[in-house]
């Protein structure tokens, strides 16, 4: 089978055959009821997908979710069990990784050490056969691209920092310039200023660059900085996706809640809080989302919900301070900002407006 597209030409190549005419709002992959068995156990189970042209699309969840087996599939490295993977309407479900305008940047990042920096960006377009000139002058265009600079062509990758490497590895997954770009856990191992730092990097260059990333992560604070939409995965299947915002903000259900980060969770049964004394209004049975920073010392405006407790732990945690409540509904947490004065033992209502909140079923 040929190649979707010959290397640096971006449209499609017009041998290969349509499944369907493009559509003006065609997305850029698209997964009909992808499923992965192996033997009995269901990696992925039945996973329809749309990811848009241009968009930074992050996958997570917790360890054996299904998120490197959906994305060896993405890439062409696996094949699914069932159904069928397209690229802008094309089925590429059985196309080679190889054959595809894609590049993946591994978690180790698979650099050759006894290759120089230009030789590990150049790779693919010396196989492909690229004069040694135009390798040379696209590799510096691409060491400018990831904020390495032209000295470093020469030198060698073993000499390079963590942060570097990872640079090179992303110059090289460029070189071939796909259309898509498929990220696995590429910053897990860098501490943890560089990795802010790469963060806001690798958001700028997608953007500068206008190409689809598809990124996993455990990081959900990467997955927040970074994303323009999140899927989060549970046993094989999505079972939410939305904007960092709305899954922060509106999970689908508990599972959702704590994944994304520290939350407060509170049973309500025909319009009462469970465990206070209390009615909610807004909610008559399931369970209320109430994040941290909503929880708040109780004073003369008290919100419509309120009860005592006993600061346990204060934690400073530089621009804020985490506080570790107990209360008759277990142990709680708030954050407040970095001027509060609260300590352990501390007796302290505390409170939050119904309004501010989320209700799930379940």
């Amino acid at each position: 089978m040929t190649s979707i597209r010959p290397p640096f030409v971006i449209a499609a190549d017009p041998r290969m055959t349509k499944t369907a005419e493009p559509a003006q709002t065609q997305s850029a992959l698209s997964l009909i009821g992808l499923s992965r068995h192996f033997g009995t156990f269901k990696a992925l189970d039945s996973i329809s997908l749309e990811i848009e042209e241009g968009e930074f699309f992050t996958i997570v969840g917790p360890s054996g979710s299904g998120k490197t087996t959906m994305l060896r599939i993405l890439a062409g490295l696996d094949r699914p069990t069932q159904g069928s993977l397209l690229l802008r309407g094309t089925d590429i479900t059985d196309m080679p990784a190889n054959q595809r305008p894609t590049a993946m940047v591994f978690q180790s990042l698979a650099l050759f050490d006894h290759r120089s920096v230009g030789e590990n960006v150049e790779f693919a377009l010396k196989m492909r056969g690229m004069p040694k000139p135009e390798r040379r002058e696209k590799a510096f265009e691409l060491l400018d691209l990831v904020h390495l600079g032209r000295d470093y062509y020469n030198r060698a990758v073993t000499q390079c920092s963590g942060g570097e490497r990872q640079r090179v590895a992303l110059a090289r997954a460029l070189a071939s310039d796909p259309e898509i770009l498929f990220f696995d856990e590429p910053l897990s191992a860098l501490d943890y200023r560089l990795r802010k730092t790469l963060e806001v990097e690798l958001r700028e260059l997608q953007r500068r660059t206008g190409r689809t990333f598809v990124y996993i992560t455990h990081s959900l604070e990467e997955a927040m900085v970074m994303s323009d939409r999140i899927g989060i995965m549970r046993e094989g299947k999505l079972v939410q996706i939305g904007t960092p915002a709305e899954i922060y903000g509106q999970p689908k259900d508990r599972f959702v809640a704590r994944f994304m980060g520290e939350v407060n969770i509170f049973e309500v049964a025909d319009h009462r809080l469970v465990d206070f004394d209390a009615s909610v209004s807004t909610v008559k049975d399931g369970f209320l989302i109430v994040r941290p920073e909503m929880l708040h010392p109780a004073d003369a405006k008290d919100p419509d919900v309120h009860f005592d407790a006993t600061i346990a732990e204060v934690f400073r945690l530089g621009s804020r301070v985490q506080l570790h409540l107990e209360t008759a509904a277990g142990l709680l947490v708030s954050e407040q900002p970095a001027s509060c004065q609260l300590k352990p033992n501390d007796a302290v209502r505390f409170g939050f407006d119904p309004d501010q909140t989320h209700s799930v079923p379940e």
